[in-house]
C-alpha cells in the first residue's frame, strides 16, 4: 500500500494549514472581520478535508498506518489551535478548551498506547466531532450578538458529547480488555 496517496496528502495539507490558520486568526488582534472570515475559511477547508480524506481512504482501500496515526493527530491539532486561539482572544472559556482537549489528547494517547484495546469510532464520536467543528467554526466567524445563544448552545452540546463519548470509549475499551483476559 503506497503511503503517498490523496488521503495522506490531504492529511499533510491539514497539518500545514494549522500555522496559516493561527496567523490569519490573530491578524489585527483577532478583531478584523475580513481576517476572521479568512480564518474560518482555512478552518472549514481543514475540517472538510478531515471528512473527505477518511471517506476517500476507506472507499478506495487506501488506509495506511501513516494515515491511521497522522489523521487523528492532524484533526486534534487543528481543533486545539482553534480552541486555544479563541480562548486567547477571550471568545471561548478556557475551561471548555481544557475539558475538550484533555479528552481528545487522553483518548489519542490511549489509542497509541493501548492499541490492542482500541474501540472503533462510534456514531456519538462522529456527532461529537461535528458539534465541536460547528461550534468552534461559529465562534471563529464574527457573528452578530443575537447569534451568540445558538453558538453557546452548540458548544454546550459539544462539551456534553465530548465528555459522554470519552467515558463511553473508556468503558468499552475496558470491556474489550476484560474479554481478551487482560486487566485494564
Amino acid at each position: 500500500m503506497p503511503v503517498v496517496n490523496l488521503a495522506n496528502v490531504l492529511t499533510v495539507i491539514r497539518i500545514l494549514l494549522i500555522p496559516l490558520f493561527v496567523w490569519v486568526l490573530f491578524r489585527h488582534g483577532g478583531e478584523d472581520t475580513a481576517w476572521r472570515i479568512g480564518a474560518w475559511a482555512v478552518f472549514a477547508v481543514a475540517m472538510g478535508t478531515d471528512w473527505f480524506d477518511g471517506w476517500y481512504a476507506r472507499s478506495r482501500g487506501l488506509v495506511t498506518d501513516f494515515g491511521k496515526l497522522a489523521d487523528p493527530i492532524a484533526d486534534k491539532a487543528m481543533m486545539a489551535a482553534a480552541m486555544i486561539g479563541l480562548s486567547l482572544l477571550d471568545e471561548l472559556f478556557w475551561w471548555i478548551t481544557i475539558v475538550i482537549l484533555v479528552r481528545e489528547i487522553g483518548i489519542t494517547i490511549w489509542r497509541l498506547v493501548g492499541v490492542e484495546y482500541v474501540v472503533a469510532a462510534s456514531p456519538g464520536g462522529k456527532l461529537k466531532t461535528a458539534a465541536q467543528t460547528l461550534g468552534v467554526g461559529l465562534l471563529i466567524l464574527p457573528m452578530p450578538y443575537w447569534v451568540w445563544p445558538f453558538e453557546w448552545l452548540v458548544m454546550a452540546v459539544a462539551v456534553v458529547l465530548t465528555v459522554y463519548t470519552g467515558i463511553d470509549y473508556l468503558l468499552k475499551a475496558r470491556q474489550a480488555a476484560k474479554q481478551q483476559g487482560s486487566p485494564a
